[in-house]
């Protein structure tokens, strides 16, 4: 979502600002911009770029005006308040001294523009960032008495909501203020400069050494030194870390697009989830596991979007495998209601990234309640989730560039199948007999996933057809009415096809109405328990002149015939089956948007991390 870069140094920071913003165009942004201090004839001055287009542009203005400056801050914004427009594009300038770049929603931006139009300044945007620089400005030449690092913290004392905040001024050159609440931010240790970013990888180019700024910090960043500053105004140290470089991972190598490259990157990013995996235990999941889940009777799941669907599988493994009750809930709706607190839950939240807000706001909001112990499965070491949970469970998908999600989505369902199965074993309800033969399926899970991509062929064929169409039905049973479900999102998400997923029982009590020959049905249709009662439901769609595509097993005696289309996957992985059905959906949206012509590595409208509310 929206990215921060600023720097303070004695070279031309403006490569490395464009740079550092590039770093970050996968989360996905509709517009970017950069202001930096320029200095002549003994005069500071802010000079600013912006575009609506992509990095590469705001990267062609600098080098046409052969922009020069040692301090500076840029951007990627993902349009909350206000168009994606050049004049909304952040940084936002006041009064030609100060700049400010920001992550995240100031909730109060209306009654403190009120006050700052009561003061004499004119507002040009329909932001809310434009507010902090007004303010900015204002205690700059008000209370803080000429300090940005006083000015800056000022003005965030009047802020309500999330935020992140970079901000420079042409009365102080060399000197970045940070400040962070609510959304991620660390500061950048270099040789003989110093940095700040919404996230590391930014920072790639320039250092690797960073230190995580934490709930309330501000930072004050000069060329020579940087200082921290708690909540309270007291100077602390944060711990520096080394953070290891992504490499290779971010290279599109022979693949068309980013999307395409992570699907076929699925059985790697598996077997290195299951590296470590050599037995079922809780540590597993970090050292304090086996404390934390001794008394554990009941789980809850906090997520959003594609994790809240792997999610939703989880609870069905838990509840059987383990025999606890496993509740499943939105992130962004459950700290929104009067739920009831259990002690012993354990809450798992679930994320990508690890910095969704919806999903730490949610996990904060359950550990208020009193739920004391925590998991994040989460794909990255570094992010606030990880940092802020009690346990942890680490995906290892790797870098995931594209918006809609798909290494990360299996992954997730691997490390929440291990979850289970620990569960299970705490409980007593694992037989070292069940524990073999449950492990002997992980590790084969990438050859059945491999087997699945190779059916990329027949699912062309198919996306043939649906790149034609207006609307989709999605339909699943059990473990895999979720997979429906993620399947249906991925279609919506890149191709711009309407598609909704249910669970195939629930056909006749509305959806059914929907059915015609113009409304391609996708049914998931593994050689479980259920599929007797799915054919019933397949005879249901055809019976009102429906066009399925079925997603089957080698052995589900499912046959093709007219207006019935079967892809077979070689095996049926049992509990595990839910992992290699997601693969031929995954295929069908990414090459139903191929043929559609549209962005499929950059959605409209949709960003890779969502940091706002």
């Amino acid at each position: 979502m929206c990215g921060i870069v600023g720097a303070a140094s004695a070279r031309n920071i403006v490569p490395l600002l464009i740079d550092g913003v590039r770093r970050l165009e996968y989360r996905g942004y509709d517009s970017t911009g950069l202001a930096i201090i320029e200095s002549s004839g003994g005069e500071s001055r802010l000079s600013r770029l912006v575009s609506t287009a992509r990095v590469a542009d705001l990267a062609a203005q600098a080098e046409e005006r052969q922009l020069s400056g040692s301090t500076g801050i840029s951007h990627t914004r993902w349009a909350t308040h206000g168009a994606p427009t050049q004049v909304n594009a952040h940084p936002h300038l006041s009064g030609g001294e100060v700049a400010v770049v920001h992550n995240g929603i100031i909730e109060n931006y209306e009654t403190l523009r009120a006050k700052l139009v009561a003061q004499g300044y004119v507002f040009a945007t329909q932001t809310d960032t434009e507010v902090i620089a007004h303010l900015v400005h204002a205690y700059w030449h008000g209370a803080a008495e000429g300090d940005l690092l006083r000015a800056v913290r000022l003005a965030a004392a009047d802020f309500d909501g999330a935020y992140a905040i970079a901000v420079i001024s042409a009365r102080e050159p060399g000197r970045v203020i940070g400040a962070r609440k609510g959304s991620p931010m660390v500061v950048g240790i270099g040789d003989d400069d110093h940095f700040i970013a919404s996230d590391a990888a930014a920072l790639l180019s320039a250092t690797r050494r960073v230190a995580y700024l934490d709930e309330g910090d501000v930072a004050d960043i000069r060329r020579e030194s940087y200082a921290i500053y708690a909540a309270d105004g007291a100077r602390v140290e944060r711990p520096v870390v080394t953070i290891e470089a992504a490499g290779a991972a971010v290279e599109l190598g022979p693949y068309r697009h980013f999307m395409q490259k992570e699907i076929f990157e699925q059985p790697r990013a598996i077997a290195d989830t299951l590296e470590a995996v050599g037995g079922i235990g809780p540590d597993l999941f970090g050292a304090k596991a086996a404390a934390a889940l001794a008394k554990v009777d009941s789980v809850l799941i906090l997520a959003c979007g594609t994790s809240y669907y792997s999610s939703l599988v989880a609870r069905q493994w838990i509840e059987s495998l383990a025999r606890i009750p496993c509740q499943v809930e939105i992130a962004s709706e459950y700290r929104y209601r009067d739920s009831v607190p259990h002690p012993n839950a354990l809450v798992v939240v679930v994320s990508q990234s690890g910095e969704t807000a919806d999903t730490l706001a949610a996990l904060k909001h359950a550990q208020g309640l009193g739920h004391a112990h925590t998991l994040a499965i989460c794909n990255v070491a570094t992010s606030s989730m990880v940092r802020q949970t009690e346990l942890t469970y680490l995906t290892r998908a790797g870098t995931e560039v594209g918006v809609a999600s798909t290494k990360a989505f299996t992954t997730q369902l691997v490390a929440q199948f291990l979850l289970a199965l620990m569960l299970a074993k705490l409980r007593g309800r694992l037989s070292a007999d069940d524990e073999a033969l449950w492990l002997r399926g992980l590790r084969h899970l990438p050859a059945a996933v491999q087997a699945a991509l190779a059916l990329e062929p027949q699912v062309i064929a198919w996306a043939e057809q649906f790149a034609r169409k207006q609307h989709a039905l999605f339909l699943g049973r059990g473990l895999h009415y979720p997979i429906a479900l993620e399947g249906a999102l991925k279609l919506k998400e890149i191709s711009y096809i309407h598609a909704e997923a249910y669970p195939a029982g629930e056909l006749k009590h509305g959806p059914l109405a929907l059915v015609d020959a113009a409304m391609p049905v996708v049914v998931i249709a593994p050689n479980d328990a259920l599929l007797e009662k799915l054919k019933s439901n397949l005879q249901e769609v055809r019976a009102r002149g429906g066009e399925l595509y079925v997603v089957a097993d080698l052995d589900s005696r499912l046959q093709a015939s007219e207006n019935i289309h079967v892809i077979r996957l070689p095996e049926h992985a049992g509990y595990l089956s839910p992992v290699v059905h997601t693969i031929p959906l995954q295929l069908l949206a990414y090459h139903t948007a191929v043929i559609r012509g549209t962005d499929v590595d950059k959605p409209r409208n949709l960003a890779k991390s969502v940091t706002v509310e």
